[in-house]
C-alpha cells in the first residue's frame, strides 16, 4: 500500500485554500456582477451571498475531510456515498478537460502577461505557457515540500498585489460623480449575478485532494478550509469596495480590465504595471496548485483499480505521484499546443457544480450510516458542520442553481458537456472489467 508523507501544516493548507479560490477571476468577474445587479449595495450584497455559500461549502467539506482523511478528496467521498461510477465520472471529467483545461488556461494568461511585462513578442505565448506546466510539474515531482514553498510565496504575493489594489482604490482615490441609472430587475439580475460570483468563490475544494499529505489533516484540514475561504470572502468584498469606489457601479459595469482601470486611475501607467505583474502572479500560483493537488485524484482512480496501474505509485524517494504528475501535465500541455481548451472548459465547467451538489449531498449519507450499527473508526467526526441539515441542503440547492442557469443559458454547450462527461461511462466499465480480470 502506498502511503503519502505527512509535510504540510495549517499555514500552507490555508494558502493552499487561498491559492485554488483565487486565480484571475476577481480582476474580471466584478465587472460582469456590477452589470446584472446595477447598484452598490446589490454588488456587495451579491458577493456576501456568495461568500456565505463558499463558506458554507467549506464546512461541509471540512466535515467530509474529517471523516475520511485521503488522498483524492471529492472522488473518495462521491465513491463511498454514490458509488464507483460518479466517482470514476467526476475524476475523468477532472482529468479530461476541468483540471488540464483550467491549466491550460491560466499557463496561457500567465504567458500573455509576462511576456507583456517583459516585452517580448506574443509569438512565445505558447512556448512560455507549455514550458510554465512543465517547470512546475518539475517542482512537484520532487516533492510536496518544494510546491508546498513554491504555493505559499506565490499566494503572500498575490495578496500583497490585491492588498495594493485595495489600499489604492479605497484610501488614495477620489469617489467617481454619482450617476443615476435603472437598475436591472432585482431578482433575475441578483441570480443572474451569483453564477459568476460563485464560480469565482469555487476551488476550496481542491485542498482535500492533498489530505494524506497534511500533518493531523483530522485537525487541520478543516481549519485549513474555514479560515482561507474566510479570508478569500473578505478580500473579495474589499477588492469590490475598491472597484466602487474609484469607478462606480456604472463605470464598473462597462470595465473590460476593471482591475487595470482602479490602478490607471489611481497611480497612473505605473498602477496599470503593478496589477499586471499582481494578475501574473496570482495566475501562476494557481496553476501551481492545480498541478500539485489533481495528481492525488488520479493516484487514488489508479488504486481502486479503475485507471492506469503505474499512476497509483509514489515515487520512492519523494513520496509524490510521479507518473499521476507526468500524466497530467503533459495532458495540460497538449491541450496548450491545440488551443482548444477554452472551448473544452466551458463545455464541461457546469459539471464541476454538479459533482460538487453531490459531495454535499453525501453528507446526508454519511450522517445516516452514523446512525446505524457497526460504525467505523471515521463515522463520527469531532468536526461537524453548523446548522446541518439546514447548510448542506442550502449549498445542495445553491449548486443546482448554478447547473441549471449553465444549461438555461448555453443548452447547446450543455448538451456537449454532459456528453463529453458520459464518454466516462464505457472507460469505466473497461477498466472494471480489465481489474476484475487481472485478479
Amino acid at each position: 500500500m502506498t502511503t503519502y508523507a505527512r509535510r504540510l501544516g495549517l499555514f500552507s493548507g490555508t494558502m493552499a485554500v487561498v491559492g485554488g479560490i483565487i486565480g484571475g477571476g476577481i480582476f474580471r468577474t466584478p465587472a460582469t456582477v456590477a452589470e446584472r445587479v446595477g447598484t452598490p449595495g446589490m454588488v456587495l450584497a451579491a458577493w456576501v451571498v456568495g461568500g456565505v455559500v463558499a463558506l458554507i461549502g467549506a464546512f461541509c467539506f471540512g466535515e467530509l475531510g474529517q471523516r475520511r482523511p485521503r488522498a483524492g478528496g471529492g472522488y473518495v467521498y462521491l465513491r463511498e456515498t454514490w458509488g464507483p461510477l460518479p466517482a470514476f465520472l467526476y475524476g475523468w471529467t477532472l482529468v479530461l478537460v476541468i483540471a488540464t483545461g483550467a491549466i491550460a488556461a491560466v499557463a496561457v494568461t500567465f504567458a500573455n502577461y509576462a511576456l507583456a511585462l517583459t516585452g517580448l513578442s506574443p509569438r512565445l505565448t505558447v512556448p512560455v505557457a507549455v514550458g510554465t506546466i512543465v517547470l512546475l510539474a518539475g517542482i512537484n515531482y520532487v516533492g510536496v515540500r518544494p510546491a508546498a514553498i513554491t504555493q505559499n510565496i506565490f499566494t503572500v504575493l498575490k495578496l500583497a498585489a490585491l492588498a495594493t489594489l485595495i489600499g489604492a482604490g479605497i484610501f488614495l482615490a477620489a469617489p467617481p460623480a454619482p450617476v443615476t441609472a435603472s437598475p436591472p430587475p432585482l431578482i433575475t439580475g441578483f441570480g443572474a449575478a451569483l453564477v459568476p460570483i460563485l464560480f469565482t468563490y469555487g476551488g476550496w475544494q481542491q485542498t482535500n485532494f492533498i489530505a494524506e499529505e497534511i500533518i493531523e489533516p483530522e485537525k487541520n484540514l478543516p481549519r485549513a478550509l474555514v479560515i482561507g475561504v474566510a479570508i478569500v470572502v473578505a478580500v473579495y468584498l474589499l477588492a469590490n469596495i475598491a472597484y466602487l469606489r474609484v469607478l462606480g457601479a456604472a463605470g464598473l459595469a462597462h470595465s473590460t480590465a476593471p482591475a487595470a482601470d482602479v490602478m490607471v486611475a489611481v497611480l497612473g501607467p505605473t498602477g496599470g504595471k503593478v496589477i499586471a505583474a499582481g494578475i501574473a502572479l496570482s495566475t501562476f500560483g494557481f496553476l501551481n496548485l492545480v498541478i500539485l493537488v489533481t495528481p492525488r485524484v488520479l493516484q487514488a482512480m489508479a488504486s481502486d483499480g479503475v485507471f492506469f496501474l503505474k499512476l497509483a505509485e509514489l515515487h520512492p524517494v519523494h513520496r509524490t505521484p510521479a507518473a499521476a504528475i507526468v500524466a497530467l501535465a503533459a495532458c495540460a500541455a497538449l491541450l496548450t499546443l491545440s488551443k482548444t481548451f477554452g472551448q473544452l472548459v466551458d463545455y464541461v465547467t457546469f459539471g464541476d457544480w454538479i459533482f460538487f451538489g453531490l459531495t454535499v449531498a453525501g453528507l446526508f449519507i454519511y450522517r445516516k450510516r452514523e446512525r446505524g450499527v457497526g460504525r467505523g473508526a471515521w463515522a463520527v467526526p469531532t468536526f461537524r458542520v453548523p446548522g446541518y441539515p439546514w447548510t448542506p441542503a442550502m449549498f445542495v440547492l445553491a449548486a443546482a442553481y448554478v447547473v441549471v442557469s449553465v444549461v438555461v443559458s448555453n443548452p447547446k454547450n450543455a448538451a456537449l458537456g454532459a456528453a463529453l462527461i458520459a464518454t466516462g461511462v464505457p472507460v469505466f466499465f473497461y477498466w472494471r472489467r480489465r481489474g476484475a480480470a487481472i485478479r
